[in-house]
């Protein structure tokens, strides 16, 4: 009998509807057996659950789960929501039958030890051999983490980041007691060095944020420039990556865009988001540092948790106390079967995503009927439907949208600076400041293949809707 006529997935002949696939539970029934295995010498102490009762209550979770957008499907090109890998749902699930907790070694051995290989592979990916890092529930919680420590070497100091930045900071920055200002962003969404240059002579400032792919349109901020900044003006930079970090490994990235994942070693913090494009259930965040020095800042008693080991416990590097080992086994399981590197399957994938991009970019400049924004950096795209004024154009964006959306296209609306289109070459009127527009994250790599039927519906909404180029 052949190894493939074995697998469990191989006896699964009927496949599942698309984006709900129930080809790897029998893997997980597997897994489940071998990790019983290792608990065989315990006595006996079978629960008494009522099986039918919670049968009832979980086909009721099923159809309350129906009032949802297909997040997991092509077609749904909105938010940044984008279905885990199934390696990733099986080993968080297979670690739920444990549910071990990464805040020191007893709560979780093994899926501690995976966390600290795991973010020792994300380190790795961005050029540091040596740092200081752990998983957290996301974006919010790292970028805390990394101006809080930012704070404690730079007291009394202002925090900067664009106004295209995620808003989390400002609001980090008044939960720990720290300045904030927002710096201009240039025409193309990116933190304006020029602008920038201006408020550091002040000598007040100490952090700046880069961030790297915004959530708006996926504008990378000039890292290059802002390295020279900090040699002259010393202040910390740090480098919020949480949408965009994994896009270093793929190629064909515009130069400038490229520079900046080059020398992204050269900051002083990072913070990047498996749960965005690392293929990962919410919510995994995870902060990182070059230097693990700054290590002294966390350092606390824990005598009750801390007893059974002088190895590294994962609280003693974090501010979250208890925190699920199960996102820890499962990023650990993604990065097994996808290795972060260039010219692998995981880096193709982020590849088609921004040819996906691409691809919607350049339809929309071959038609008159849509004014896009800049030229996608990531997998992003903006646009709008032309129209006498801007006003008007935010009009037809919103029923645009819900025409879409009747159509099972699920984009979403986003209201941005006027500047980052050119309305003035394409004869609309500027009576608003800022527009409302059409945005997609085309962040699943099978978007890809999906760009003619998401065209098709953009074009016959269009038509509904009479929009004239």
């Amino acid at each position: 009998m052949s190894s493939h006529s074995k697998s469990p997935v191989a006896k699964r002949r009927r496949r599942s509807p698309p984006g709900f696939e129930k080809e790897s539970l029998p893997i997980l029934a597997a897994a489940l057996d071998r990790l019983i295995k290792g608990f065989r010498q315990l006595p006996s102490n079978r629960a008494a659950y009522d099986f039918q009762a919670i049968q009832r209550v979980l086909l009721e979770v099923a159809e309350r789960l129906q009032d949802n957008y297909p997040y997991f499907h092509p077609l749904y090109a909105g938010q940044m929501l984008k279905p885990p890998h199934p390696v990733a749902r099986l080993a968080y699930a297979l670690a739920m039958w444990i549910n071990p907790n990464n805040h020191a070694l007893d709560g979780g051995r093994a899926s501690s030890i995976m966390e600290k290989e795991a973010v020792a592979q994300l380190a790795r990916m961005f050029g540091w051999a040596t740092h200081l890092g752990h998983l957290c529930s996301g974006g919010t919680m790292a970028n805390l983490e990394a101006l809080w420590v930012a704070g404690q070497l730079k007291p009394h100091q202002k925090i900067l980041a664009s106004d295209q930045a995620h808003y989390t900071h400002q609001r980090i920055s008044h939960v720990l007691g720290l300045q904030f200002q927002s710096v201009p962003s240039d025409c193309k969404g990116r933190l304006d060095v020029k602008a920038l240059k201006k408020l550091l002579k002040k000598r007040d400032i100490g952090t700046v944020v880069a961030t790297i792919g915004t959530t708006s349109t996926g504008s990378v901020d000039p890292l290059p420039e802002l390295l020279d900044l900090r040699a002259q003006y010393g202040f910390r930079l740090h480098a919020d990556a949480a949408y965009g970090g994994y896009f270093g490994l793929a190629g064909k990235l515009g130069a400038e865009t490229q520079l900046t994942y080059d020398r992204l070693r050269e900051v002083d913090s990072i913070v990047i988001d498996p749960h965005k494009h690392g293929l990962q259930p919410y919510g995994c965040g995870c902060v990182l540092f070059p230097d693990p020095a700054v290590g002294r800042f966390y350092k606390h008693d824990s005598p009750y948790t801390y007893f059974t080991s002088t190895d590294l416990h994962l609280g003693e590097i974090s501010l979250e106390c208890s925190r699920p080992g199960a996102a820890a086994v499962a990023l650990w399981a993604t990065q097994r079967l996808l290795p972060l590197s260039r010219g692998g399957r995981f880096a193709e994938m982020l590849s088609q995503s921004r040819g996906a991009a691409l691809a919607l970019y350049e339809k929309l400049c071959a038609d008159k009927r849509f004014l896009p924004a800049f030229a996608p950096e990531l997998d992003i795209v903006t646009w709008i439907p032309r129209a006498a004024r801007v006003s008007q154009a935010s009009q037809l964006s919103r029923r645009l949208f819900h025409h879409a959306a009747r159509h099972h296209l699920h984009l979403a609306l986003a209201t941005l600076p006027t500047r980052f289109f050119d309305v003035k070459a394409s004869g609309m009127k500027c009576d608003r400041p800022s527009v409302t527009c059409l945005r997609s994250v085309l962040m699943k790599p099978e978007h890809r293949d999906w760009i003619d039927r998401i065209w098709q519906i953009l074009d016959q909404a269009a038509r509904t809707l009479r929009i004239k180029g």
